[in-house]
């Protein structure tokens, strides 16, 4: 079974008190859209929260966002787990690569993460931002090839950044116009797929007829 959740930026107490994740039966994937978070800075208590949650009986998937130290995920090797490329973490922690296509629970899962992060001029100013977070033009040859392999049709499409056009349903109502939204409204445009959830926002908001903000919420995807 997959369940899919929003933005947890290093916090192990969503895992302690939401009811909703002990819910999680062993062999289960748990997706993270983005902001994971536990890799961040290498400190003790860092490694505390990677160690209990690989204890965990389910695996913990997730794509970058626009608070992940990119840097840090990459000192990972690259594998391949269920069709797509990924770097463990940990024995059931796993990176989710950019423009990556996923076989999971029978469901076919295409992967855009990245994000522009709204405070960049207070990231550059305090060294949390990595010019990884955003995309590269390899990430978006890959897509574009798994894109036309796959024929555009999918299951799950998980991002952290929202497309383009569904902006407005967020926030304050206006388009949030970066390279990544843009993107993500050429995948959008060119793809036939049954749901597509992002993170970013800190809301859990349905929006018809196919996408999904989450944040605090645990969707079960049936």
């Amino acid at each position: 079974m997959i369940y899919v959740t929003g933005d947890k930026h290093g916090q192990i107490e969503p895992f302690l008190e939401n009811p909703a994740f002990r819910k999680i039966k062993r062999g289960d994937v748990l997706i993270v859209c983005g902001d994971f978070g536990f890799l961040w800075d290498k400190s003790q208590q860092e490694y505390k929260n990677l160690k209990w949650l690989s204890k965990r009986k389910y695996f913990i998937a997730f794509v970058d966002g626009c608070n992940d130290n990119n840097a840090l995920i990459e000192e990972y090797p690259v594998s391949v787990w269920n069709g797509g490329h990924v770097r463990f973490i940990s024995r059931n922690i796993v990176y989710l690569m950019q423009g990556e296509v996923f076989n999971i629970d029978n469901r076919k899962i295409l992967t855009f993460g990245g994000g522009f992060d709204d405070d960049l001029l207070s990231d550059l100013e305090t060294n949390n931002w990595w010019p990884e977070k955003f995309t590269n033009k390899q990430c978006v040859n890959s897509v574009i090839k798994n894109i036309k392999r796959e024929r555009g049709r999918f299951d799950l499409i998980i991002s952290h950044e929202a497309p383009l056009a569904i902006t407005p349903c967020l926030r304050d109502g206006k388009k949030q116009d970066n390279a990544i939204n843009s993107i993500l409204e050429e995948i959008r445009m060119h793809c036939d797929f049954k749901n597509w959830f992002f993170g970013k926002y800190h809301v859990d908001k349905k929006i018809p007829p196919r996408y999904r903000a989450v944040f605090e919420d645990v969707v079960k995807v049936l």
